[in-house]
């Protein structure tokens, strides 16, 4: 195995607590992306949106119990994000090193060996069921519903031009887990946030592989940005256009109020003010609009808890 160094890749942070923490483990935190932390976001998200959605229907003011759940998520979230990405870079490791960006993931650039990496993806997955039996029944079923996406995943850049439909999905199965938690059901609500979300993974996946279509194209991995590229900017308020009425809808069917219109403007504003900021030609601008999703997802989650205390 070669020694770690201060190999990262290109989007990771440029400094974190990843580069202060003893050699030994940085590749571990690398491969769990403990220095891209924005994907903890993403993930944690859905089920915070899922959880405070319930709570609107449900008519009461969120109580302190949320709080817990939300914790839970977010610990969850992390873990299972972690083994994620352990699995994706197992499954990836020979495409991964063939592209300019991800060559240097430890698997890829040789400073992980692939079965510590499976223990390694072990140990995050016992951290993830300890905190799924934490929740109700049904929250728990649905969740374990995740697992066949998330083992598809990897190899959906291999046989379809929509891998980030796929993600899409996975990514956000959180919203059902985080609504059933709450409400003991998925009713249309749910499944109507469930579609928004999904299409806004679809936008902003689309945004984050514009920095790799040209490598992509050389190793034969296909992406929604190579598939659409010559009218990305359209397809990309298409998908926006889905997720903010989705978003608007959910609201409506859990009853919140009239001026719900007003809660959930910044979140569409913001979500359609990336597009303007999109140049496919430049990948570090890709990553700075695909990063500011965290933003968009916290101001959807602030419009739902700010109408159920109201």
């Amino acid at each position: 195995m070669v020694m770690e160094s201060d190999r990262r890749v290109a989007d990771s942070l440029p400094k974190s607590w990843v580069d202060a923490a003893p050699v030994r483990f940085r590749p571990f935190l690398r491969l769990a992306r403990y220095d891209r932390p924005v994907g903890f976001w993403l993930l944690t998200i859905p089920c915070w949106t899922g959880l405070l959605l319930a709570r609107l229907a449900s008519g009461l003011a969120p109580q302190w119990s949320d709080l817990g759940l939300g914790v839970l998520f977010a610990i969850g979230a992390i873990a299972m994000r972690g083994a994620g990405c352990t699995y994706n870079d197992i499954i990836d490791r020979d495409l991964d090193r063939r592209v300019a960006r991800t060559a240097d993931r430890p698997l890829a650039a040789g400073t992980l060996t692939v079965r510590s990496a499976w223990l390694f993806l072990l140990a995050q997955c016992l951290v993830g069921f300890v905190v799924l039996m934490q929740l109700p029944p049904l929250a728990i079923w649905i969740a374990l519903g995740s697992l066949a996406l998330v083992a598809g995943y990897p190899f959906m850049k291999r046989i379809t031009w929509w891998p980030q439909a796929w993600l899409g999905l996975t990514f956000n199965w959180g919203v059902l887990v985080g609504y059933a938690a709450i409400a003991g059901q998925i009713d249309a609500a749910a499944l109507a946030l469930f579609a928004s979300s999904v299409f806004w993974t679809l936008g902003y996946d689309t945004i984050y592989a514009c920095q790799d279509m040209e490598d992509d194209a050389l190793v034969g991995v296909k992406s929604t940005a190579r598939a659409l590229q010559a009218h990305l900017h359209r397809w990309l308020w298409g998908f926006y256009a889905v997720t903010a009425l989705g978003a608007a809808l959910a609201g409506i069917l859990a009853g919140a109020p009239v001026w719900f219109a007003l809660a959930i403007l910044p979140f569409t504003f913001h979500l359609f003010d990336q597009i303007r900021k999109v140049d496919t030609s430049d990948g570090a601008a890709c990553l700075a609009v695909f990063k500011s999703n965290r933003t968009t997802g916290l101001l959807l989650a602030a419009a739902f808890l700010i109408c159920s205390f109201i």
